[in-house]
């Protein structure tokens, strides 16, 4: 089945927040933002730009009628700098006007004068000054103490992984409007409608059921989207309470790359002990994550890397430590993987760095080291593991003896240009780590027509959720898809919903439909078998017809939604979904916090002209646990452009930040994100056969996080090739990889020598 959506967005028809019919009298907001990292405002002049042409008011902390407050899991973000300022891009005051160039106008005239207080950007600075956000967090199993003692071969080394731009195509923004009875609704760019209608609820000092928040599609959010679009929305809802008039607030490309926080970066210490087998014996590593001037969800991102903290591998000893370090740089945020790849990094730096050190590839340490099933993971879970079947398959299939071999042949006979190889395996625990957060809603109507209208909390923004629930609803009812319409998301209509991401929408937002359409299905079963006069065990459905022993009958679908209208049975149902097993106990820092794992491996190759330190990624060849797919096409398609993400994060995209806390690379001249022309020339994409069972909607496991991390590679692809070339240099573990810093390895013996 083809994405619902496909034929809409071809032709321009997708319904944006930019596409929104503005309502008459429509205002417009633009947000002035502090120029200063950190200090406190002193002087704040607003006159010049009170008196600017259509200017309608301008809002300060002072007008919050509600908290000045949108931290969602600690209290520490503002949503307007009232006296301190924390970070470059903070909001200082809201200007609404006649028009949004009229808006932008004004802001140029604002005057502030701040007194600086002294900066932070190195999370490493910031852990020695005790500025963190919560406690260190502590993963162990076994005693990497004492195992260290016994093994063989012990290294140790740094590990750093810059942050990254989600660079959605669709900025943030909101657009408000006043209801009856002083009740607003709010069209948000957000994944996480209730986070919206919660964090307007407290700034506005309202009840949640006065403000709906309705949601057609974003986009684009990769995790971006989940916390951070709380500020636009609330700082509309704001100006929308005080005017009674709509508001809106679309982002320009540069204000949200200066002003919204990316994927963490972290700096890490590793320890890794080996024994004469290989066999990975101890393991310790030390994570410093640059969380920004505020929570937001740097909690939750540290958990998962602490989760995180082995990847694919069974380690008998671990103890893995995380610090969630405030600086003052905006606030970092949920970016796809959370955490993950972040600390898989880490340790395949580890792995990379013994391999270095035995004079091996890495792929030897790695094979003999793959989780299996009924292995633990650090935080007590036992594997259901994948992870040898992916590699063995991705080995055979891909014939990886051969295309080392192949690399080997052709750097031996060329000078100037030099091939690296490396196998990435991947495991990926799929759940909210936070077990509260593991429910979802469905409401699905069936009209006395046959055709069915489905609400769920799951956003759509470009993954293809909604096709999947749609086809969740088509399966249960055995009914064409055409007759089958998935609503907006909408916070009237579905309370409470967990945010779109961790990978878990459609298997909590599918289950939850799945559980609803079989309750109206079960109750048309019982109407059937009374208008058939036969037992309701002999009746399904197939093809909109109905069957009595799988032979059709007389009676069809619409015939049958008609007859059970007649008897006045609901046609109408809620269903509600938690995930079943899953828990955890912060306090042991033990339990089985996720679902299932999807695992994987993929093989990179990369090419280094090595005269200009250029690159280009011949293949990447993967075998990906899907389970059993609900939609292939959808499927392979999320894969693809995972991959390219995490290339991106691993090569090309830089996020500079300089002393001051000004972003530097603060436009898409100075930030590059992969093109047509910088991907891999191959992708292929194989799909596991397993028979496992899991608790994924129809055994189709989540392919929206898993898959950047392959991307992971391509750093290790560059560095072998770099090791071909000049086998002196001592690479370090430091992402992204690139062009400059390619060409400065590879070079880095004759610049010592020329010294």
């Amino acid at each position: 089945m083809k994405n619902i959506d496909s034929s809409n967005h071809l032709r321009g028809q997708s319904i944006y927040l930019d596409d929104i019919p503005l309502l008459t009298g429509t205002l417009f907001a633009v947000a002035f933002d502090s120029p200063i990292a950190h200090g406190v405002i002193t002087k704040l002049d607003l006159t010049e730009a009170l008196d600017s042409e259509g200017v309608v008011r301008i809002f300060t902390a002072k007008d919050i009628p509600g908290e000045n407050q949108i931290g969602g899991i600690i209290p520490d973000e503002p949503l307007i700098a009232d006296h301190h300022v924390h970070f470059c891009g903070m909001p200082v005051a809201l200007v609404v006007a006649e028009s949004d160039e009229l808006a932008r106008m004004a802001v140029k005239k604002i005057k502030v004068e701040i007194s600086p207080l002294p900066i932070i950007t190195d999370p490493r600075e910031a852990q020695q000054k005790g500025e963190l956000i919560v406690q260190p967090r502590t993963f162990t199993l076994g005693n990497s103490a004492d195992a260290f003692e016994n093994c063989v071969h012990v290294f140790e080394g740094k590990v750093d992984s810059n942050g990254q731009e989600h660079l959605y195509i669709e900025t943030q923004g909101a657009y408000t409007v006043p209801m009856e009875n002083g009740a607003i609704k709010i069209y948000s760019s957000t994944q996480g409608p209730t986070a919206v209608q919660r964090a307007c609820a407290k700034v506005l000092g309202l009840p949640m059921h006065m403000l709906e928040v309705d949601v057609t599609r974003l986009g684009g959010g990769f995790g971006g989207k989940e916390d951070q679009a709380n500020t636009w929305a609330a700082l509309c809802a704001m100006a929308t309470y005080h005017l009674k008039r709509p508001v809106k607030y679309s982002l320009h490309r540069m204000e949200d790359m200066r002003m919204t926080g990316k994927r963490h970066p972290y700096s890490s210490d590793y320890k890794i002990g080996l024994d004469k087998d290989l066999k990975i014996v101890a393991y310790e590593a030390t994570f410093f994550q640059n969380a920004g001037a505020a929570a937001d969800l740097s909690p939750a991102v540290l958990e998962r890397t602490l989760f995180h903290c082995t990847n694919s591998y069974f380690v008998p000893n671990v103890k893995a430590t995380a610090y969630s370090c405030r600086t003052n740089l905006p606030p970092n945020t949920a970016f796809r993987g959370f955490g993950g790849p972040q600390e898989m990094f880490v340790i395949e730096s580890a792995i990379a760095h013994a391999a270095d050190e035995l004079g091996i590839h890495p792929s030897e340490i790695q094979k003999r080291n793959l989780i299996r099933t009924g292995d633990e993971y650090p935080y007590g879970q036992i594997a259901v593991s994948e992870a040898t079947e992916c590699w063995e398959k991705a080995e055979k299939l891909f014939d990886f003896e051969k295309a080392k071999k192949d690399v080997a042949k052709f750097n031996s006979e060329n000078h100037l240009y030099k091939k690296g190889i490396a196998l990435m395996p991947i495991s990926f625990g799929i759940s909210f780590t936070k077990t509260l957060m593991n429910q979802a809603r469905s409401l699905v109507h069936v009209y006395t027509d046959g055709s069915v209208n489905i609400s769920t909390g799951a956003v759509e923004m470009g993954q293809g959720v909604n096709t999947k629930i749609l086809q969740v609803a088509a399966q249960v009812f055995s009914i064409n898809p055409d007759s089958i319409r998935v609503n907006s998301t909408n916070t009237f209509r579905i309370a409470n919903t967990s945010p779109s991401a961790a990978s878990a929408t459609a298997d909590l937002n599918g289950r939850a439909t799945q559980i609803a359409c079989e309750a109206i299905l079960n109750r048309l079963k019982d109407v059937a078998a009374i208008e058939l006069n036969v037992a309701a065990e002999k009746i399904s459905l197939k093809d909109q017809c109905v069957l009595i022993d799988g032979i059709k009958s007389a009676m069809d679908w619409k015939q049958l939604v008609m007859a059970a209208f007649l008897r006045r049975v609901s046609l109408s149902e809620h269903g509600h979904y938690a995930t079943p097993e899953i828990h955890f106990d912060p306090k042991k820092e033990k339990g089985h916090p996720f679902a299932y794992h999807v695992y994987g491996s993929a093989i990179v190759t990369a090419t280094i002209d090595c005269l200009r330190g250029t690159y280009e990624f011949d293949s990447v060849n993967v075998v990906h646990d899907f389970g059993s797919s609900m939609n292939v096409i959808i499927d392979r398609g999320q894969v693809e452009g995972g991959i390219v993400q995490g290339i991106g994060w691993m090569t090309m995209e830089e996020v500079i930040y300089d002393k001051e806390g000004r972003l530097r690379s603060n436009a898409l001249s100075t930030y590059k994100v992969p093109d047509v022309y910088s991907v891999p020339k191959e992708i292929n994409i194989d799909f596991l056969q397993t028979s496992k069972d899991n608790l994924a909607i129809f055994r189709s496991k989540a392919v929206g996080e898993p898959p950047l991390m392959y991307g992971i590679g391509a750093f290790f692809a560059l560095r072998e090739a770099i090791k071909s070339f000049n086998p002196e240099v001592k690479t370090a573990f430091d992402s992204p990889m690139t062009p400059e810093k390619v060409l400065m390895a590879l070079h880095s013996r004759k610049l010592k020598m020329n010294n």
